[in-house]
């Protein structure tokens, strides 16, 4: 009689692709959502249109749809840092501005103008401050974001995107498909932990693409088309595949 089989003998084995199935699945939580993974619902979107004739309204609408698809939930809270530099910088030369007009008011002139050249001074110091902060610190920064995820540890985004129009060539008067103006942004994201003290990433990404893309001749803008396009620049810069 064969001898018989025990029971360790006849229950199978669980096999090795179904334990890779889970580490997979939990490698894949610790990725954080990108910008394309958070739909936007149709009614959320306000009609924009614009006059198309300007690159100026142009750069402007596109450079407001992206700070609100962007600053979604679930997505980068924008930080206004430099907003809030220069409108202290300019409140500052204006509150010094008032202060020295009120008080070379009130004071005799002779006896008010060593006082009055003080808050000129002042004033003209902080006013050439805040021309300087934008210009050299600033720059075309238009969105600064961060964001908190937690999986298994705390990881820090940071995202920084600049944007400028990239004028059609002069050597052509007539706009064309091949030979228009031209929405650029570049973008450089970094992920951190330990409060920055690590570094997991620093990535930069860059692309542009003609405004007729995104607006038809009414000056209407197609906003999911734009939304795609960022959001892929962005998840591009997230994954370190420079556009």
């Amino acid at each position: 009689m064969p001898p018989k089989k025990t029971a360790n003998q006849l229950s199978p084995e669980p096999s090795a692709p179904a334990s890779g199935t889970r580490r997979g699945s939990s490698a894949s939580l610790e990725k954080p959502p990108g910008p394309l993974s958070v739909t936007v619902a149709p009614e959320e979107r306000d009609t924009i249109k614009v006059n198309n004739a300007s690159v100026t309204d142009l750069k402007n609408a596109c450079d407001d749809a992206l700070k609100r698809y962007l600053s979604r939930p679930n997505l980068f809270k924008q930080i206004h840092l430099h907003t809030d530099v220069r409108l202290t910088l300019g409140w500052a030369g204006v509150l010094v501005a008032g202060a020295t007009g009120l008080y070379g008011w009130k004071v005799d002139f002779e006896q008010s103008k060593p006082g009055v050249w003080a808050g000129f001074i002042l004033y003209v110091i902080l006013t050439t401050l805040q021309t300087l902060y934008a210009y050299f610190v600033e720059g075309d920064i238009i969105f600064v974001g961060r964001r908190k995820t937690f999986s298994k540890r705390i990881i820090t985004e940071r995202i920084t995107i600049s944007s400028r129009s990239i004028p059609m060539s002069s050597s052509s008067s007539q706009p064309s498909p091949a030979n228009a103006p031209s929405y650029s942004l570049n973008l450089t994201y970094l992920q951190s932990t330990s409060g920055g003290k690590s570094l997991l990433a620093k990535n930069r990404a860059q692309g542009s693409k003609e405004y007729s893309a995104f607006f038809d001749e009414k000056g209407v803008m197609a906003q999911e088309l734009f939304e795609r396009w960022v959001g892929e620049l962005v998840e591009g810069a997230m994954e370190g595949k420079g556009a």
